[in-house]
């Protein structure tokens, strides 16, 4: 009897013992992240002891909220943070150093460069890439053959591609021939103008974050490029007012032309059918490609006691399994090593926006959203200036000075 109940006794203490040794991770990401990370969660869930519990928090409030919960000691496991915010976070010291286990992953080196940089301060790793998003170049194929252009021929220069809108606009009505968010969506406009400049050599800021570097004789021809096509009526007026809110506005069949986001060939190919496209890189103001990087970093609250589970849960997405769930759900794969094994099946204009990852470039600073994303910040006034006033020497001086004031007074 004691023999049993001793035997007994061990077992539902190596049953206690198992059930203790599984680990819920919890994780904040972004609203609007869409599904591609939601179902790679659900899938290491489904396969794994360990779990991962995610929470939704609003886009506009996820930096603060977590600021927040840092400071108050009730902070997640780990994040999905936007790439950009990445340095400040690492900055004050509220994330963890990854880099030895970082490098130590075989394919760490095929890793998306610009998140690893984001991801980098004072040359140690804080953030590895979860979600990859480049800006590339669409035209839409059944306009190109109405305007008497090759459909299937994309446009390598800033020149070629005027010269299509001016074929297309000639249509009439309210067909234009290109489109941008030029109103005080700043994020916009890093998104799809700075590639004309980054192309080129050219930056608006230096590398180390730290200089004001917007007047350069690339950016001003590519400003003069977008002041061309809105003088000669190839755009629609209501791109100077847009926000952000019509950013796709090439999803209406009436525009030939614009620099959107990869994450957009699945919305066209899903909820937009009819829309027959093609996609290339975003050309240079010299015809040499570039892009944004954009999306989110995986960050790792410092002092978690799940830093062990953080991590498998990561390699797990990181692996062609986890790849490929993302990838079937919108997202760029992160590894460069498998993407061409990730994307196989899916639909081949993934891969523009793939190669896009190569050139892509991304602004290092711990001001992002003072310098950049604000409505009413130095690089949204710029480009709104820029383009669409009459002082455009004005524009240059007034924001690079507002630009290097916002630097110097940070650090």
């Amino acid at each position: 009897m004691l023999k049993k109940l001793l035997a007994a006794t061990a077992l539902i203490s190596a049953g206690m013992i198992s059930t203790a040794s599984a680990e819920t991770i919890a994780m904040w990401v972004r609203s609007g992240i869409g599904d591609s990370f939601k179902e790679v969660v659900k899938a290491y869930n489904a396969g794994h002891e360990n779990k991962v519990e995610l929470t939704e928090v609003p886009f506009a409030e996820l930096v603060q909220k977590y600021a927040t919960a840092i400071a108050g000691g009730q902070a997640p496991d780990a994040l999905s943070l936007d790439l950009i915010y990445t340095p400040a976070f690492a900055a004050a010291g509220q994330l963890e150093d990854l880099s030895d286990w970082a490098k130590s992953l075989s394919y760490f080196n095929s890793l998306s460069p610009s998140h690893v940089k984001l991801g980098t301060y004072e040359d140690r790793i804080y953030g590895l890439p979860l979600s990859v998003e480049t800006s590339i170049f669409a035209w839409n194929k059944d306009l190109y053959k109405k305007a008497g252009l090759d459909p299937e021929k994309a446009p390598k220069t800033w020149e070629e591609i005027t010269a299509n809108a001016e074929k297309i606009r000639a249509l009439g009505g309210d067909t234009y021939g290109f489109y941008f968010s030029g109103g005080s969506c700043g994020g916009c406009m890093i998104f799809t103008f700075t590639p004309l400049t980054w192309g080129a050599g050219a930056d608006i800021l230096s590398a180390d974050g730290k200089t004001a570097t917007l007047d350069t004789p690339q950016m001003r021809k590519a400003v003069d490029i977008y002041r061309n096509m809105v003088k000669k009526d190839l755009v629609p007026a209501g791109a100077a007012s847009d926000n952000g809110v019509n950013f796709l506005s090439f999803t209406n069949g009436k525009i030939g032309q614009q620099s959107i986001g990869a994450f957009a060939i699945g919305t066209l190919v899903t909820q937009h059918p009819e829309i027959n496209f093609g996609v290339t890189l975003i050309p240079g103001v010299d015809g040499k490609p570039s892009s944004f990087a954009g999306g989110d970093n995986f960050v790792v609250t410092k002092g978690t006691p799940r830093l062990a589970e953080v991590k498998e849960f990561l390699e797990y997405t990181y692996s062609l399994e986890g790849q490929k769930i993302m990838a079937k759900y919108g997202s760029l794969p992160t590894r460069g090593d498998i993407a061409n094994e990730v994307l196989e099946g899916l639909d081949p204009r993934l891969k523009v926006g793939m190669e896009a990852i190569a050139v892509a470039k991304t602004p290092y600073t711990l001001q992002f959203n003072d310098l950049i994303n604000s409505a009413n910040g130095p690089w949204a006034t710029f480009t709104n200036a820029a383009i669409y006033g009459d002082d455009v020497d004005g524009a240059f001086a007034n924001a690079q000075a507002e630009m290097q004031s916002i630097i110097d007074a940070g650090q």
